[in-house]
């Protein structure tokens, strides 16, 4: 399949794939998307592992990727209330192959490491 075949083109300025991408590749989405691959979490335990994530940003990224239908939000009437996050179908998709390009870059990150002290010192250290 070629890029002619396709209903969606992200390279499109307006298509509204490219708003999905956004959300699913930006720091915050992927990291969610990742760590909720291991599972169910709640808020505060979703934020503990995605380290350095803001709540506010964190809610954000859930709320995108929710409506974006690769996220579930499941909000229990207890008290207090118990709200749970967990991956569709599609989101759980989505997560396998960005863990894919997560390991990817872990496992090559000393080649980036050096290429990037090879490149400071080209142009005279950092």
């Amino acid at each position: 399949m070629d890029a002619t075949d396709l209903a969606y083109d992200v390279f499109a300025k307006q298509c509204p794939s490219r708003t999905t991408l956004e959300h699913v590749t930006g720091r915050w989405g992927a990291l969610t998307l990742g760590a909720l691959h291991d599972g169910t979490f709640r808020f505060n335990e979703l934020r503990r592992r995605v380290d350095g994530v803001s709540e506010k940003m964190l809610s954000q990224t859930l709320h995108a990727l929710e409506r974006d239908g690769l996220v579930l939000r499941d909000a229990q009437p207890t008290n207090p209330p118990r709200v749970d996050y967990r991956l569709t179908p599609l989101g759980r998709e989505i997560a396998e192959r960005l863990l894919t390009l997560i390991r990817f870059v872990e496992g090559r990150q000393d080649d980036v490491l050096k290429a990037q002290q090879s490149y400071d010192e080209a142009r005279g250290g950092r």
